[in-house]
């Protein structure tokens, strides 16, 4: 059974190593070089680490399927692992990165997807969420000047929490 909870420190090096395998499977050759070799294990621990509050896994007892970041209105990052694929986990994840924007307060959630990851465009297509077109988007990178990054801007517009 699959189950969401907040992430802990301990779920850190998890989080990475997912993060770091669908991050790569989903953009190797649709970002620039640059921000290729910026996303070495060192950039997903240590980010990993970082954002621990902002971060939900999902989880089948100890084994990790996937995990959600989510700061503000902006669902940052949605990855599964390749064994999760396919079983409801993603649709889980951007069920509850909307619930969470939501209960902040927010009516719309927004994220920023490479053009070429269009696996990741028909999911959020399929789920609801518009494309409103091209931007640029600085990555962060370690030690290092962010990379600007030509993505999509995808949106979804949210309804208010009942009692609101």
């Amino acid at each position: 059974m699959v189950l969401l909870r907040p992430a802990t420190p301990e779920d850190a090096l998890r989080v990475a190593e997912v993060w770091r395998t669908a991050w790569h499977d989903g953009h190797r050759g649709h970002v620039p070089e640059a921000l290729i070799e910026a996303r070495d294990p060192a950039y997903f621990r240590t980010r990993a680490h970082e954002l621990t509050d902002q971060v939900t896994v999902a989880a089948d007892g100890e084994q990790l399927l996937g995990v959600l970041i989510v700061k503000d209105d902006e669902l940052v990052q949605l990855m599964v692992t390749a064994a999760a694929r396919g079983r409801g986990v993603g649709g889980l994840l951007l069920a509850e990165a909307e619930r969470q924007v939501t209960e902040a307060g927010y009516d719309e959630i927004w994220l920023a997807v490479v053009p070429g990851n269009t696996t990741a465009r028909r999911f959020y297509e399929g789920n609801g969420w518009v494309d409103r077109g091209e931007e640029t988007y600085s990555a962060v990178a370690l030690g290092g000047e962010p990379v600007p990054v030509p993505v999509l801007r995808y949106v979804k517009g949210l309804a208010p929490l009942r009692g609101s």
